[in-house]
């Protein structure tokens, strides 16, 4: 039996993958999607909580990470987020703004995965489910052959969108690093991203009972900083200011955290401090809950306050320095939690091997990275998804 023929055979049926088949099916090229999974977009059901934090209204190139910043920036340029959203409302999609720029749905999710498959639909574009690629070759005429586990195609296209390695639970696998270094591009080195940060025994003992307890803050790391809720749990740190922190963190370096942003500079300790001058003796573990959870201020208390209680007994100069180490928390994480609850992998397909425009690699003519498996990563908050639209049209112009 033959290979059966395609223009474009794109390997991942995800949010990149499909907006790529729509775009080249509506230039009337004969694509194929094949979905190593059972089912189409699983990834795009379940972000944002069933609802989907499908893009960002200021999405652009600086909110996102990459060994090459600007390569971004050319696919944002021409498939924006107002793009997708025209998309969404000709299909009656309702959506909210979260906060910052986050557009969700209303509904749910899977309005956005019906969108794409009704139009992936009307532009011609074949699904095939429960198909996976086993092997890609390059015959000497230029074509790809592709032999998977429902048989063998062929195409004068290949597009790899298969994501990264987040959330192996809903089949996310190292494939398509694999076809970049068969066909010799480099991949960036990988790690998982927007990921919570484990504790070092000693923080781990610090922090010990706190799990579920969030606050305000701002974190840096990386010579970056965030301001968002941060989340404390069994293992170590959560929350949206944690996540964007961990797309800037390498092993070994430490992540600043000031959990008093409110009050910043010498705010904390003058404040402190004017309380001590008109006279209060309340304890100090209660003032702080003011602005803290009250766990969390108790807990600061014991740790570095362990002699002092209320203000009158406390010297200036320790109240000034308990306010420091408040503000300028630092610690050296364990490691990140991991990808099995990762949102991204952070890393990837090498975009100097890839034309920014087309998003074809420029030593094997016809073959196409986009999405996830590229190393483009964003922030938390529909910067990802964004680029998985961007991507997906980009080469969908040119496959």
């Amino acid at each position: 039996m033959g290979m059966k023929p395609f223009d474009v055979v794109i390997i991942g049926a995800g949010g990149a993958g499909m907006m790529c088949a729509i775009q080249a099916g509506r230039r009337g090229r004969s694509v194929a999607l094949l979905e190593h999974s059972p089912q189409i977009g699983r990834k795009i059901e379940i972000s944002g909580g069933g609802r989907c934090n499908f893009t960002n209204t200021g999405a652009g190139p600086e909110n996102y990470v990459s060994a090459n910043p600007d390569f971004c920036r050319s696919a944002l340029s021409r498939f924006t987020p107002e793009d997708f959203i025209r998309m969404v409302k000709e299909y009656g999609i309702r959506y909210h703004e979260k906060k910052l720029g986050q557009l969700f749905c209303d509904r749910s999710a899977m309005d956005l995965v019906e969108m794409l498959i009704s139009e992936c639909t009307r532009a011609n574009a074949e699904f095939l489910l429960n198909c996976a690629a086993e092997s890609v070759g390059k015959n000497p005429g230029g074509q790809f052959a592709i032999h998977t586990s429902l048989g063998d195609f062929s195409s004068q296209s290949l597009v790899i969108a298969t994501g990264g390695l987040s959330l192996p639970k809903i089949g996310a696998t190292d494939f398509g690093y694999r076809i970049a270094r068969q066909f010799g591009l480099n991949i960036v080195e990988t790690a998982p991203a927007l990921d919570g940060f484990r504790f070092q025994p000693a923080e781990k003992a610090l922090f010990d009972g706190l799990a579920g307890i969030s606050a305000d803050a701002e974190i840096r790391c990386g010579g970056v900083s965030f301001r968002e809720s941060l989340l404390f749990t069994h293992s170590g740190l959560s929350g949206p200011a944690a996540l964007q922190a961990s797309l800037y963190w390498r092993p070994g370096k430490p992540v600043s955290v000031n959990l008093a942003p409110a009050l910043p500079g010498e705010k904390l300790s003058e404040w402190l401090l004017d309380k001590k001058r008109q006279g209060t003796r309340t304890e100090i573990k209660n003032l702080l809950a003011e602005l803290l959870p009250k766990n969390l201020s108790e807990k600061l208390c014991a740790a570095w306050l362990p002699e002092h209680k209320t203000l009158p007994q406390t010297p200036d100069k320790t109240v000034q320095e308990f306010c420091r180490k408040i503000q300028r928390w630092e610690f050296i994480p364990a490691d990140t939690v991991g990808y099995q609850r990762a949102e991204v992998t952070r890393g990837g397909v090498d975009t100097n091997a890839l034309s920014s425009k087309t998003m074809e690699s420029k030593k094997v003519p016809g073959l196409y990275f986009i999405g996830e498996v590229v190393d483009v990563t964003g922030w938390l908050g529909g910067y990802n998804f964004q680029w998985a639209w961007s991507s997906g049209w980009a080469a969908g112009q040119a496959v």
